[in-house]
């Protein structure tokens, strides 16, 4: 490693970035460090110098605005665990406590899960439920983009040059929505996903009337299924609805740890046993 640099400010930050090319943002570390000691391995060493954020207060923290929720570039899954949220986000929690072990959990970040822009991010299905946005500071200014557009697919995102995710934004869920998140490995825990869904429903009077559905593991970038909602939405919560051709858009692959047909029957299975839990 050539450097390490901790600024104490998002300025700061952002001046060592733009002073620094080809620098390393660090938050957890829990994907950074792995991947670093993988490379030495083969012999493939990672020189690049390491910003850490971990010593900048204004990245910390989750907090209720106006319009919603702010989860802070530094927030760690165990801290979003033990905050008091909204029905909605079960299924966010349900999958902090599948990332890793407690080890990982305690010093990874929501927003790096996704800054590391694995296809079988656990936390991203759940936020795309949820509607959420990445906030990005860059030597422009600041942005604001939905995840969907965020995420551009295997290892990718659209942080340009000179640019750090700063918070994670969240809006207020619809009133009596309910979140969920099922996912298949090969074991219970510890393991990197075969498929897993989220999703979140609202009822009315017995019928759907917010339905939000994401398939992650099945596709370069996690997706949501806008077919899968409609078919739910104004009507009871019946699982039988969900068809195999509302997951035409899913591209999944043949891996160590499942064929495409495999995937493609898994994420429809948990789809459906996902609405049957959350009705």
């Amino acid at each position: 490693m050539d450097g390490y640099l901790r600024p104490r400010t998002l300025d700061d930050a952002l001046a060592m970035l733009a002073a620094t090319p080809g620098c390393q943002v660090l938050a957890g570390g829990t994907d950074v460090f792995p991947a670093r000691t993988g490379a030495e391995v083969w012999l493939k060493r990672d020189n690049r110098p390491l910003l850490d954020l971990s010593g900048i207060a204004a990245l910390a923290g989750i907090t209720e605005t106006a319009t919603g929720w702010r989860i802070g570039a530094l927030a760690t899954w165990t801290e979003f665990c033990a905050t008091q949220l909204p029905p909605a986000f079960d299924g966010l929690k349900q999958a902090a406590r599948q990332v890793g072990g407690a080890q990982v959990q305690n010093r990874g970040t929501l927003l790096g899960n996704l800054c590391n822009a694995s296809p079988a991010a656990d936390g991203a299905p759940p936020l795309l439920t949820l509607d959420a946005q990445v906030e990005l500071s860059g030597p422009a200014g600041g942005r604001v983009l939905p995840l969907a557009a965020f995420l551009l697919g295997n290892r990718r995102t659209a942080l340009a040059p000179g640019e750090i995710a700063t918070a994670l934004l969240l809006p207020h869920p619809p009133e009596g929505a309910m979140g969920g998140f099922m996912k298949l490995g090969a074991r219970s825990h510890l393991v990197i996903s075969i498929a897993m869904v989220a999703g979140t429903l609202a009822l009315e009077g017995g019928v759907v009337r917010h339905a939000r559905l994401a398939v992650g593991a099945c596709s370069a970038t996690a997706q949501r299924l806008p077919l899968a909602e409609a078919a739910l939405l104004n009507a009871p919560p019946d699982p039988a609805r969900l068809l195999p051709e509302h997951l035409a858009a899913l591209t999944p692959i043949d891996d160590v740890r499942a064929s495409a047909a495999y995937r493609r029957h898994a994420a429809l299975v948990l789809l459906q046993r996902l609405v049957e839990s959350l009705a």
